[in-house]
């Protein structure tokens, strides 16, 4: 007797955006939470579903599409074993009196719940909710890469993670798409969170990283996990509590995401980097950057990643972050080479890490005693990010501090005097 294929399954999928493969990877992870092990199972194991090949998945299998989907099996059109195969179909004049029926049934009882108050059908929200969400997110992560830490941004992040959570309460949803929510609500939350970092509101940092936290838990995502973990070290660094910082980023570290993607365990040692030379351990952070740059290159760039992860991480950030570190131990032709080899591969739109770079290769070069070269560095500074923002505004007033501790009553420490100057009358 032929297969008989699965309709409802793929009626299913279609309504909520799933291929043959994205369904396979998501059992998967749902298998891994349930036994421990990820599953085995890939697109051509669907489609054997869909066509009616395998009418009755394993217990195992069945339990994580049951939590993937939130509906029994016999729902999604799946026939358990010794259960009677669907009868034939019917004779055309059957069908005809079946249609009939069903219309007038449909209409007796659509008449009845127009009657009958407060009985509509909630709303049903669906994985389309959730781009729409995703797209919003797309376009915090923009404006954060222009302007940086501004309290605006901060607050239209935490807006929208409420509107997420409010999505919750809105009517009836997958388990997929109510886990899908969680993480919309955890990256927004966590957008608000960095950006109170990147402008120095740290007390206001830790309240958005605790509801970022809780957020990221109730969705299972791990790639937002990764990122909540991974700024909360970059928020510790900041803060000068590089022990705190290495314990954070340890738990983004851990997480079995970077054992899959060497993309972002490089992430992770970079940043692990960046700490290291906050703590003057030269040794480590040297090894921390050689085993980051090796595993860049071993990532595969076609792999599927999130938009935040892809938006920013790149050579140029990871040049970047050995930047910082090496500032940090008072390395300083090494920082200028990172610096260069940083602003060189900046994509355009890195307006806020462009000002950051330069403003770190003119300490660089002061440094190293080039009090010319590194005034014109700091000058190239846009006025915008070097007034409003809080991390770039610090590091020129520490610039304009050491270079006239460097150079006093010199005709450098007049030009870069009147050059702030034109900063405050344009801010």
């Amino acid at each position: 007797m032929d297969a008989i294929r699965n309709t409802v399954l793929e009626a299913w999928m279609t309504e909520h955006g799933y291929s043959s493969n994205s369904l396979a990877d998501a059992v998967n992870r749902a298998v891994e939470q349930l036994t421990g092990r990820l599953g085995g199972l890939d697109g051509s194991s669907v489609r054997a579903w869909k066509a009616g090949r395998v009418a009755w998945p394993k217990s195992a299998t069945r339990a994580a599409l049951e939590d993937v989907t939130g509906l029994p099996a016999v729902a999604l059109g799946f026939v358990p074993r010794g259960r009677p195969s669907p009868t034939p179909a019917p004779s055309h004049q059957e069908e005809h009196d079946m249609k009939r029926r069903t219309l007038v049934g449909g209409i007796a009882a659509a008449a009845a719940a127009a009657a009958a108050p407060g009985t509509a059908s909630p709303r049903r929200i669906g994985m389309s909710d959730v781009n729409r969400l995703n797209k919003r997110f797309a376009e915090i992560i923009a404006s954060d890469h222009r302007h940086g830490g501004q309290p605006g941004i901060e607050e239209r992040a935490a807006a929208l993670a409420d509107e997420a959570l409010n999505l919750q309460n809105a009517g009836s949803a997958t388990q997929r798409v109510r886990s899908s929510l969680y993480a919309s609500g955890a990256a927004f939350r966590s957008s608000a969170m960095w950006a109170a970092i990147d402008g120095r509101r740290y007390d206001v940092a830790k309240a958005h990283m605790r509801e970022a936290q809780s957020l990221a838990e109730m969705s299972g995502d791990q790639a937002i996990k990764f990122r909540i973990w991974s700024h909360a070290g970059t928020m510790y660094r900041h803060m000068g509590r590089p022990a705190d910082a290495c314990a954070a980023n340890d738990v983004a570290r851990n997480l079995h995401l970077t054992r899959r993607d060497p993309l972002f365990a490089s992430l992770g040692l970079a940043r692990q980097g960046a700490i290291h030379g906050t703590a003057q351990n030269r040794t480590d952070t040297r090894r921390a950057f050689e085993q980051a740059q090796d595993a860049m290159l071993r990532a595969d760039p076609a792999d599927h990643r999130p938009v935040w992860l892809l938006a920013f991480y790149d050579q140029a950030e990871l040049d970047s972050l050995a930047l910082s570190a090496y500032l940090s131990l008072g390395d300083y032709p090494t920082a200028e080479y990172h610096a260069h080899r940083c602003l060189a591969s900046l994509r355009p739109h890195m307006v806020r890490s462009r000002a950051i770079t330069t403003t770190r290769l003119a300490h660089a070069l002061l440094a190293q005693g080039a009090a010319e070269a590194a005034t014109a560095t700091a000058m190239k500074v846009p006025a915008d990010a070097a007034t409003r923002h809080a991390r770039v505004s610090r590091m020129l007033q520490e610039f304009g501090a050491a270079l006239r501790a460097t150079a006093p009553r010199s005709t450098t420490v007049q030009t870069w005097t009147e050059h702030t100057t034109t900063w405050r009358t344009a801010a």
